[in-house]
C-alpha cells in the first residue's frame, strides 16, 4: 500500500497556500467555487477554500516539503527519536556507574549478603552461581578503580550527549546534523560487530542493522561528502519537487530561490 505523504501530512497539520503576484500562476492556483475562493495546496496540491496564508512573488513562497521530500524527512525524524531515546537510557547508565562508583563497597557487601543467600536455592536447581558468567561479570566490576568508574560514567554522558545532539539536528532537518549522524555513527560499526563476534544476540543485530541502514541511507540520499551530486544536487531536487516550483516551470514564469 502506497502512502500518501502529502495529504496525510495536511490532514494533520493543515494546508499551506500561497497567492502569487504573478497573474498566470496566481490563476492556476486559484479558483472559485460556491462557498468563495480556493488556493491550492503547495504541498497536497487539493484546492483549500479561504483566504491564501500568504501571498507575494512567486521566489519568495515558502518552500514546503513534499513528496519524497516529506517521506526523507518522516524518516529522518524516526532516527531522531531512535537517537535521543538511546541517548536518554546512555544518560542513565552512566548516572548509575557513577553512583556505583561512590557506595562501590556498599554494593559489594550487599551483593554477597545476597548471593549467599541465593545460592542454597540456585544450587537445588542444579545452577552454581559461584562459576555464572554473569555473577563473574558483576564481581569484576567491584575491582575497579574509583577513577576508572569516574572515566567510564565521563565517556558515557558524551556518547550521550552526542546521541542527543544528532537527534536534535536530525529532527530539525540540519545537514550538519547528517553529517555528525554518518561520521558518529561509522565509527562505533566496527565496536558493534566486534561484540556481535564475542555474543550474538537480537538487540545487538537489529541496532547494527538500523545504523548501517541509517548510514547508507544518509550517505546517498542526502548526497553527503558530494556523492550523487553532492548539497547542489540535494538542493535541485528539494526545490524540484515544490508544487509552486511545478507550475512556475510549467507556465514559463521565471523564478528564482
Amino acid at each position: 500500500m502506497k502512502i500518501d505523504w502529502d495529504r496525510r501530512t495536511c490532514a494533520r497539520r493543515g494546508h499551506v497556500t500561497y497567492a502569487p503576484q504573478e497573474p498566470e500562476l496566481a490563476a492556476r492556483l486559484r479558483a472559485e467555487t460556491g462557498f468563495g475562493e480556493a488556493w491550492r495546496c503547495l504541498r497536497c496540491g487539493d484546492f483549500a477554500l479561504g483566504d491564501p496564508h500568504g501571498a507575494g512573488p512567486a521566489q519568495d513562497a515558502p518552500l514546503v516539503p513534499r513528496g519524497k521530500v516529506l517521506r526523507d524527512l518522516f524518516i529522518l525524524r524516526f532516527l531522531a527519536v531512535e537517537r535521543a531515546v538511546r541517548g536518554v537510557f546512555i544518560v542513565l547508565a552512566a548516572v548509575a556507574v557513577w553512583k556505583f562508583s561512590n557506595s562501590q563497597d556498599a554494593v559489594r557487601r550487599l551483593f554477597d549478603q545476597n548471593l549467599n543467600v541465593l545460592r542454597p536455592v540456585f544450587r537445588h536447581f542444579n545452577y552454581d552461581l559461584d562459576n555464572s558468567p554473569v555473577v563473574g561479570t558483576i564481581q569484576k566490576t567491584f575491582g575497579y578503580k574509583h577513577s576508572t568508574l569516574l572515566l567510564v560514567a565521563a565517556l558515557l554522558l558524551v556518547y550521550a550527549l552526542i546521541e542527543i545532539v544528532e537527534g536534535v539536528g536530525l529532527w530539525r532537518a540540519k545537514r550538519w546534523a547528517e553529517y555528525l549522524t554518518v561520521v558518529a555513527t561509522a565509527m562505533f560499526l566496527p565496536l558493534e560487530i566486534y561484540e556481535l563476534t564475542e555474543k550474538i544476540s537480537w538487540l545487538k543485530i537489529v541496532t547494527l542493522t538500523i545504523n548501517i541502514l541509517a548510514v547508507l541511507y544518509i550517505l546517498l540520499g542526502k548526497r553527503l561528502f558530494g556523492l550523487r551530486g553532492g548539497h547542489a544536487a540535494f538542493e535541485a531536487e528539494r526545490q524540484s519537487a515544490s508544487l509552486l516550483e511545478v507550475e512556475t516551470t510549467a507556465g514559463l514564469t521565471p523564478v528564482t530561490r
